[in-house]
């Protein structure tokens, strides 16, 4: 898979379009000489940390803005769920407003595409003033967040134009599937499990190619949400960040009010907005929780609510508005497919309002203001 340099649009409308077109490649060189078939286990080789270092981390806090902050709570869930390490995701730019407690036993983790966001610059800098252990994970060597963590992981993910981030985020979502991996197998996972993930991690490039082959489906959706004044979007666990993350692209990219809930939560007040106008997009992973998630799903079409799934299961497709089908893979890395779909109809809804999808109103690429 070659990796495209240039700045042209290649053949695309649009930079946005190229860039979800590149994330088999942009996956395949975020996985390339990271997987440790031998020990089954992932090495990251910008995290400078020894198994005697990461025996005695306490907990992990992922600090990043906007997608990289959705990127980093579904982070926080594989590594918590993986290496048993207390973890959890915060906002960059309320971090050090409330005068953060900074453990020396707790590992940070600094998100950030440009390696600029002045917001997770400044956490960053909190953190280091206070003596805490901080890691980066951009996409540009030698940006400022880079230097200042001085030790951390490069995304490869190659250039992004669009402001929309597309390939980062799947990438990003890659990387801390590897760093709870690499934890993992320091910790409680056994070289089974290590396997089990690797062999998931190798197929994920040919999987994303699978999804961007149906891109017209995505293409429908999109062109009907077009026509919405507001949509929700639904998960639980991992499904929640992607939910967030499809509501954020939904709304930057084509203007189209957008917000997420856990699948829980709808019964807590969201439903009272439920109406055949407002369109529902549920992700709906092939694990444990199906049934309950599909309960949601019978509460949102008992108030006549047009239901939209993102799923890998094999669930029948009577009684939803669209069924957008993904790969089959490991229930930890099936966020990673489920998200592709939900770029697709963002873009394609942008298309069809004749939005300027790589420069939308408001917004920039790089966030170098408080």
């Amino acid at each position: 898979m070659a990796e495209h340099t240039s700045f042209d649009l290649a053949g695309h409308e649009t930079f946005m379009h190229k860039e979800i077109h590149e994330q088999p490649a942009a996956v395949d060189r975020a996985l390339r000489g990271r997987l440790d078939q031998r020990f089954a286990t992932a090495h990251l080789g910008g995290v400078a940390l020894s198994a005697r270092d990461v025996l005695g981390i306490r907990r992990v806090k992922i600090l990043g803005c906007g997608s990289a902050h959705y990127a980093g709570l579904l982070g926080a869930q594989l590594i918590e769920s993986l290496s048993r390490i207390p973890a959890d995701a915060e906002v960059a730019s309320e971090f050090r407003f409330r005068n953060p407690v900074i453990d020396p036993h707790t590992l940070y983790v600094a998100v950030s595409q440009s390696g600029e966001t002045y917001d997770t610059l400044a956490a960053v800098q909190e953190v280091t003033r206070k003596g805490g252990t901080v890691i980066g994970v951009v996409n540009t060597p030698g940006s400022s967040i880079a230097r200042a963590c001085g030790t951390g992981v490069h995304l490869h993910a190659g250039p992004e134009i669009s402001v929309t981030s597309t390939k980062t985020f799947t990438v990003t979502a890659v990387v801390f599937a590897l760093l709870a991996l690499q934890l993992g197998r320091v910790r409680d996972l056994g070289p089974a499990e290590g396997h089990r993930l690797m062999d998931a991690l190798a197929v994920l490039p040919g999987q994303i190619e699978q999804i961007l082959a149906s891109e017209d489906e995505a293409a429908a959706v999109g062109r009907r949400i077009a026509d919405a004044s507001s949509a929700f979007f639904v998960g639980r666990v991992g499904g929640y960040p992607i939910a967030l993350e499809g509501a954020q692209k939904l709304k930057e990219v084509s203007y189209v009010h957008a917000e997420a809930y856990p699948g829980a939560e709808l019964k807590h007040g969201p439903l009272a907005l439920i109406d055949p106008a407002v369109p529902t997009i549920v992700v709906l992973p092939d694990d444990h929780l199906l049934d309950k998630n599909l309960a949601s799903v019978s509460e949102i079409r008992a108030r006549s609510g047009p239901v939209i799934a993102v799923t890998d299961a094999d669930i029948d497709d009577a009684g939803f508005a669209a069924v957008l089908r993904v790969p089959h893979t490991e229930p930890e890395l099936a966020p990673v497919l489920h998200s592709i779909p939900l770029q697709l109809v963002a873009y394609h809804a942008a298309l069809a309002l004749g939005r300027d999808i790589d420069k939308p109103r408001n917004l920039a690429k790089s966030v170098t203001v408080e």
